[in-house]
């Protein structure tokens, strides 16, 4: 994808893209929405050209874009998801662009160390948290967490898979509370001991409410995430443009400032 969408991009002048062209539109990740968004207001900036975005569950983005929505790009937390465009023909080559990886968020009063987080998330008083697997790599991603804890303990996985509370990233989840990250609330509402979730989106949640904690997940458990981007078949030349611009330095220091990882 990058040598095409570069040329594109060298073909644009901020001219070009201000007068007349519509606004470049991403399907992206929930847990993207802060540093894309910085990168849209750095891409407008350098080149007048307008983002619009539907942030949301990877996995039901996916299914939008298989029936036909239309989108100039799509940013996935996990690769599969837009592999599985790209293997169908509707898009093009798959970029790794950033990496993240799961943390456990809780009340900080509980305790919870990366020492002691099996063992808590094992409890059977603990209210456990995930999203929705196949519809939101998150979930996918938390499962993985329980299948390695089988390997450190044996019967794990039917414990943690039984007692997971998918709160979030489903095609029936409630909304995330207006202006709150959906993870703060849900642990310092009391819905879940635990939630695993991006350790960006932990560290934004705590960050909301200081009475949260992130706690890393031990070596022999954590996942880590990788996530991949692609240009829709029929995205525009400011589209092309714009990924261009994620995979460059502005686009890298926003993910960097976020807290994601970079290839």
């Amino acid at each position: 994808m990058r040598l095409r969408v570069a040329a594109a991009a060298a073909c644009l002048s901020a001219a070009a893209l201000a007068h007349g062209a519509e606004a470049v539109k991403v399907y992206a990740a929930g847990s993207l929405r802060a540093p894309l968004t910085q990168a849209a207001a750095a891409f407008k900036a350098a080149h007048g050209a307008e983002v619009s975005f539907e942030f949301g569950a990877s996995g039901l983005l996916r299914e939008r874009l298989a029936k036909g929505e239309k989108a100039d790009v799509f940013a996935s937390a996990n690769m599969e998801h837009p592999q599985s465009l790209s293997a169908a023909g509707l898009s093009g080559p798959v970029t790794l662009f950033a990496r993240n990886r799961l943390c456990a968020l809780a009340p900080a009063k509980l305790g919870v160390t990366t020492d002691n987080v099996l063992d808590r998330m094992l409890d059977p008083a603990t209210r456990l948290g995930t999203s929705t697997p196949k519809a939101d790599p998150s979930g996918d991603y938390a499962w993985e967490v329980f299948g390695r804890a089988e390997k450190v303990r044996p019967g794990s996985f039917a414990t943690l898979s039984a007692k997971a509370l998918q709160l979030t990233g489903g095609p029936n989840s409630p909304p995330p509370p207006k202006g709150r990250s959906v993870y703060a609330a849900a642990v310092a509402e009391g819905h879940a001991d635990i939630f695993l979730t991006y350790c960006t989106n932990a560290k934004a949640a705590a960050r909301e409410e200081p009475s949260l904690a992130v706690v890393a997940l031990p070596d022999t458990v954590v996942v880590g995430a990788d996530y991949g981007m692609t240009a829709m078949r029929d995205v525009s030349p400011q589209g092309e443009a714009f990924a261009e611009f994620l995979l460059g330095p502005e686009g890298r220091h926003a993910l960097s400032e976020a807290g994601f990882a970079l290839p």
